[in-house]
């Protein structure tokens, strides 16, 4: 993709994104994610119906009137996005490809967070760490984020999303918010991987999905190539059998990524390339 092609894709994620995390999703994110606590912000004089054990005794011993602490919410969040960059992140409909999704995705939760000046990084995975960005702030950092994304070009193939839970583990030392975008097709089981992360980070997993994944149709006797292992493979989709036997793994895999993330006091969420992210996603700040 020529570098006109790019700065237009990102200037198009901008505005969206921009747009949507200012007139949609800016509250919601503010009460969806909470700071890491309450911190001293000052002292003002006692009023009727303050809470007593809020008085600070040492200002209200050498002013002789009761004063009281006020306390305010540390409002500044880490993010950290694992964003699945392997074979099969390529694959998409009509509309858009699953990694296309996850970068829309990326870009409203990036321009949500930068409106709350809070810090983000991410890393790009497939079966090795394609590449790691620091946690830091700003705008630039943001469209530095998504533009190194959108210029990348794996070297991997396959998927293997320990690894992002042992970056996380290595180089994310305060407690975080942890976004994992991918459609965990991956072999290993890397979900005990997790339980760590979900244990000190709040952890939450969107899952990109293609509808043909789900309902393939009936199309004949077709190659499929799987982008992971480069090997094509001969499906008869005219059998209903053959269909149904493909449509439930999918069935059968979402389930259970639901409810392991959930056992382990994650969050899962599904969306799809074929339907608009926007209102599942204003759903999900809303009921958090």
């Amino acid at each position: 993709m020529e570098s006109a092609e790019i700065l237009k894709k990102i200037k198009r994620i901008e505005i969206q994104s921009k747009a949507l995390s200012e007139n949609i999703f800016s509250g919601e994110y503010h009460t969806a994610f909470k700071g890491r606590g309450m911190a001293f912000s000052e002292v003002r004089p006692y009023h009727f119906g303050d809470d007593i054990r809020s008085i600070d005794w040492n200002v209200t011993a050498r002013h002789r009137t009761p004063y009281i602490k006020v306390f305010e919410e540390e409002r500044e969040l880490t993010l950290f996005f694992v964003i699945d960059v392997s074979g099969s992140s390529s694959f998409g409909g009509t509309t858009k490809t699953k990694l296309e999704l996850a970068t829309d995705l990326l870009g409203v939760l990036l321009f949500s967070a930068l409106a709350n000046n809070d810090r983000f990084g991410a890393v790009f995975i497939s079966d090795r760490i394609e590449q790691f960005i620091p946690t830091s702030k700003g705008k630039k950092h943001a469209l530095y984020i998504l533009h190194q994304l959108l210029t990348l070009k794996p070297k991997g193939k396959k998927t293997d999303l320990r690894i992002g839970a042992d970056l996380i583990k290595e180089r994310i030392k305060k407690r975080s918010i942890s976004f994992i975008i991918s459609d965990f097709i991956d072999e290993n089981n890397f979900l005990d991987s997790y339980k760590w992360i979900a244990k000190k980070h709040d952890l939450i997993a969107l899952h990109t999905i293609d509808r043909i994944e789900e309902d393939i149709p009936n199309i004949g006797i077709i190659q499929m190539f799987d982008s992971e292992t480069n090997q094509l493979k001969w499906v008869d989709t005219r059998v209903p059998e053959v269909r149904r036997f493909l449509s439930k793994q999918v069935e059968f895999r979402t389930k259970k990524l639901n409810l392991e993330f959930r056992k382990m006091g994650a969050e899962y969420m599904q969306f799809r390339t074929s339907e608009d992210f926007v209102k599942p996603l204003y759903i999900f700040f809303k009921n958090r």
